[in-house]
């Protein structure tokens, strides 16, 4: 089974907002590091 960008963002997005609900300080991290990743994603640094 291979997973792909449409099936990971869900699940990154659901571990980011239990993450968030435990730890509400890590939101700022959480919220950098997808966008760092979304950003890189889509410049086709990573394929």
């Amino acid at each position: 089974m291979t997973i792909t960008i449409a099936q990971l963002q869900p699940i990154v997005a659901l571990i980011a907002g239990i993450l968030i609900l435990l730890v509400p300080r890590l939101l700022n991290f959480i919220v950098a590091i997808y966008l760092i990743l979304v950003g890189l994603l889509g410049l086709g640094i990573f394929r």
